[in-house]
């Protein structure tokens, strides 16, 4: 497969150049979008729609339970439609496990202190969601420090048994919502069927929105080990297609929408960027060195033209700040400006929509 070729064929499979008819239907066929910063992953969705996609459409999604976010792989928030968010964990949630277990050691944290949290907040959510901050209060009520991390990492152990799970948008006056309420995801996450085989049907639905993958990006992007990963890829290789040696794309790529943007604005953590285990192909050396991830884990928000990456951008979510125009960054000086402007305002009107 030609370069040209394999970025054409990812701009569709990401949603890019053929987008979904909704925010949800997004959701649904990536599967899992990456979403440590919030803002960001719901931009995610709403980049990858047609129409004019917006924030509140997201958040509404979030309401009526059909999306949720949680610890899905990797030990990375990433938001999933909630129909799939128990076989998942039931692919990734050893492996998130058998990695947090040192850490969770250092902490005091076993199975006894996760019991004795899970039945206080079994009681304490049965009346609604709360906060973060509120169950840390809840674990301190157990005698239980929350402070250097013990508290997140209670959480997120209950977020990968699929005890809890973050459910509707805490909203904020004349601002972004930026956190969201801690519910029972027996409460919450429906009843749905699973999967006969979800490590293959994990693989698959990777490749129908990711694809042209193959086995090692598939192990990157959902956190299991090469070997579980070429395990999966044998069992579910027959519902996809093999376009070259180890290479896979869906067996029903999405139709290409007429005309399209020059200029793309991804968020931080965007998947097309970052759920590849080789990235060369979207972005030269400079521009992974300028986007990240750095040292501290973030990856920039991103410019796209031509789907490789040709600059970055940023933008403000904070009180006061979230209607200000985002600030380009090119790295090429001959990139349309216009185009950019474009791009850029799409976010804008997705943000205050």
């Amino acid at each position: 497969m030609t370069p040209s070729a394999l970025l054409s064929e990812r701009l569709r499979s990401h949603r890019l150049t053929a987008p979904a008819r909704s925010v949800t239907d997004a959701a649904a066929h990536m599967l899992a979008v990456q979403s440590q910063e919030f803002l960001g992953g719901r931009w995610a969705l709403g980049i990858r729609s047609s129409g004019s996609p917006t924030l509140s459409a997201v958040d509404r999604a979030f309401a009526r339970g059909e999306l949720v976010r949680s610890w899905t792989m990797r030990g990375t928030l990433h938001i999933i439609p909630a129909a799939d968010l128990r076989w998942v964990l039931s692919v990734t949630g050893a492996r998130q496990r058998q990695q947090a277990a040192g850490r969770h050691r250092q902490l005091g944290i076993d199975a006894e202190v996760l019991a004795r949290v899970t039945r206080a907040l079994r009681e304490k959510l049965a009346d609604g969601g709360r906060t973060r901050a509120q169950l840390f209060d809840d674990i301190q009520q157990l005698g239980i420090d929350p402070s250097g991390q013990r508290g997140v990492h209670i959480i997120g152990a209950l977020c990968i048994d699929a005890v809890l799970v973050q459910g509707p948008v805490v909203a904020r006056d004349g601002a972004v919502g930026r956190e969201q309420l801690f519910v029972l995801a027996d409460e919450h996450v429906p009843e749905a069927a699973v999967p006969d085989d979800p490590a293959a049907e994990m693989f698959v639905r990777y490749i129908d929105g990711h694809g042209p993958a193959g086995a090692a990006d598939f192990a990157w992007w959902s956190g299991l080990t090469l070997g579980a990963a070429r395990e999966a890829v044998e069992r579910g290789r027959h519902r996809v297609v093999e376009v070259s040696e180890g290479l896979f794309v869906s067996a029903s790529r999405p139709r290409r929408a007429s005309g399209g943007d020059a200029v793309r604005a991804l968020p931080m953590f965007d998947e097309y960027y970052i759920s590849y285990a080789d990235r060369t192909p979207v972005a030269d050396a400079e521009a992974m060195t300028r986007i990240g991830p750095g040292k501290n884990g973030m990856v920039r928000a991103s410019l796209l033209a031509d789907g490789r990456i040709v600059g970055a951008w940023t933008h403000s979510a904070a009180v006061g700040k979230h209607r200000d125009i985002p600030i380009a960054e090119p790295f090429d000086p001959s990139l349309d400006p216009e185009a950019v402007a474009a791009a850029l305002r799409r976010y804008s009107d997705f943000v205050s929509g």
